[in-house]
């Protein structure tokens, strides 16, 4: 067990890029390096975390330890590889919360808001290029982007994922998948995410002390199709309770850490609790990350036979449809009403998107530089 969280928890350390980039971390480490299991038994573990909600690179780090060590070492892993990032996002919120009224510190905040243009812009495409491929979905992803600009709420959040997979089991379900043996979950977890899913909402109206648990497990249970898609849903769950500011800092700084993106929640979480901010930052990363979890343990050991339903398939390209949609409505408020106020603005992101996507440059530059053009631009206005 101490030698999973130590290799996990090195890598915590040094895994800076996203999923796509942890992915290629840990096939490195333990693929070709380590040998603790094939290429092929790899790439079903990557498909998985790709068919479920979730944090994609997270999941695949938790089946890792799981097939190494059973239960406790999932766990291992998790916290080994998600330890650093959250240190670092606890530093992050402790600093933010005591010099917040720095007019330095807003100059630099103003610039981590602008690269939050860049990152969710690029991540909006990206995933449009993958989920929108047929006039249905491109209609998905407009429908649900309207819908969500018009009625911003988390009501309107559920029922366009609801309806959205309806309409891909009708319509974008792909008929010539075959199960290959028939699909036999693991009831335990699942009965558990379905009862935390479904009672919590009703146990934090009656004990308010659990609704920063409540709220953050709902939007882990709704994350599909990567770890940006966490933003739109924990701000319509809980932007009210925070600035925009303090919101999109720790967007931000959650692409200047290494590790998984979802250590937003423990940024989010430390700030909702001044008063006990360890214990809140402690309790929202649980709870953000562990309905992901609890699924991926529901159908890991044959997971191919469910994937194999044409149903599934079809539901599950629904709401990846609509999940570009969503990511559209975030991109918009609160990303760039709340970060592009200035010409000057909208050139810094126009470049930054140039340097992302045409000369590669790593995220951690691109923090540094968009700290220095917040700064920069402070003299300028």
């Amino acid at each position: 067990m101490f030698s999973i969280f130590k290799t996990f928890f090195a890598l915590g350390w040094v895994s800076f890029g996203g999923p796509a980039a942890h992915i290629g971390y840990f096939r490195h480490t333990f693929v070709e390096k380590l040998g603790w299991l094939t290429d092929e038994e790899y790439g079903q573990i990557v498909a998985l975390s790709q068919f479920l909600p979730g944090p994609g690179s997270s999941q695949v780090g938790f089946a890792l330890g799981y097939t190494r060590g059973g239960l406790l070492g999932g766990c291992m892993a998790f916290l080994g590889f998600t330890l650093p990032s959250i240190l670092l996002m606890m530093v992050l919120a402790y600093v933010s919360s005591t010099i917040m009224d720095n007019s330095l510190f807003q100059q630099v905040v103003h610039g981590l808001k602008l690269l939050a243009v860049v990152v969710v812009a690029d991540a909006t495409l990206g995933m449009y290029r993958n989920f929108c491929k047929t006039r249905l979905a491109v209609g998905l992803c407009v429908a649900t982007a309207c819908a969500l600009l018009m009625l911003h709420s988390v009501t309107t959040q559920i029922v366009v994922l609801i309806v959205a997979a309806l309409v891909g089991v009708k319509y974008l379900r792909q008929d010539n998948l075959t199960a290959s043996a028939p699909f036999k979950p693991s009831i335990w977890p699942l009965a558990l995410f379905a009862i935390l899913l479904f009672g919590l909402p009703f146990v934090a109206s009656l004990a308010p002390s659990l609704a920063l648990f409540d709220h953050f497990y709902q939007a882990g249970s709704l994350v599909f199709g990567g770890g940006h898609v966490v933003l739109p849903l924990l701000q319509n769950l809980i932007g009210g309770e925070l600035s925009q500011d303090t919101f999109l800092t720790g967007y931000a700084a959650a692409q200047a850490v290494p590790g998984p993106m979802f250590t937003f929640a423990t940024f989010l979480g430390w700030e909702l609790m001044p008063q006990s901010p360890v214990f809140g930052a402690i309790v929202a990363t649980i709870a953000v990350f562990l309905p992901g979890f609890l699924l991926l343990l529901g159908v890991l050991k044959n997971w191919q036979s469910l994937a194999q339903k044409p149903a599934i398939s079809g539901a599950v390209n629904g709401v990846n449809a609509a999940v570009v949609g969503l990511l559209i409505s975030a991109l918009y408020q609160p990303v760039f009403t709340s970060a592009v106020t200035a010409p000057y603005d909208l050139a810094a992101v126009l470049v930054g998107l140039y340097l992302l996507k045409q000369w590669k440059l790593p995220i951690v530059w691109m923090v540094l530089l968009f700290m220095l053009v917040g700064i920069v631009l402070g003299f300028v206005y």
